[in-house]
């Protein structure tokens, strides 16, 4: 991975900010299809926070299987997860999800720690090793 630093594009409400890194994206398309009014990728800006919830955007944010969308709320009175589980999820014909907090050391020997949920290539495609960016579709990878 290179050592630019990762682009993080934020819309926010007031109460809530959504964070994208465009980098991890893997293009599975589950915000569009949970809140459509909300993401549309042929609109600019292409997330319109304004058309949910606080709750539904939280939802949906917490089902993105990549990790590219986050959240920073106004005031966070939820009780933290446990972050030393790990749970490890194999796509059909797609990446490997890993959820849980990893320290990810790169093999430039850069590390990063990356939280939530983490989709690592299994295909060999993707242009941004060791994470998935789609390239698999692309390449028609089977698993």
């Amino acid at each position: 991975m290179s050592s630019m630093k990762e682009i993080t594009k934020k819309y926010s409400n007031g109460d809530i900010t959504i964070l994208w890194k465009p980098k991890m994206c893997i293009h599975a398309g589950e915000c569009v299809k949970r809140l459509p009014k909300v993401y549309n990728p042929k609109a600019r800006p292409w997330i319109q926070i304004e058309n949910a919830t606080t709750q539904e955007l939280k939802n949906q944010v917490n089902a993105c299987p990549s990790g590219a969308l986050s959240l920073e709320l106004k005031v966070d009175n939820e009780p933290r997860k446990n972050e030393t589980k790990i749970k490890v999820e194999a796509l059909e014909n797609g990446p490997l999800l890993v959820y849980g907090t990893l320290n990810v050391i790169n093999s430039d020997g850069s590390r990063e720690e990356r939280k939530r949920a983490t989709a690592f290539c299994r295909c060999g495609a993707s242009h941004n090793k060791p994470y998935c960016d789609g390239a698999h579709v692309e390449a028609k990878f089977k698993a």
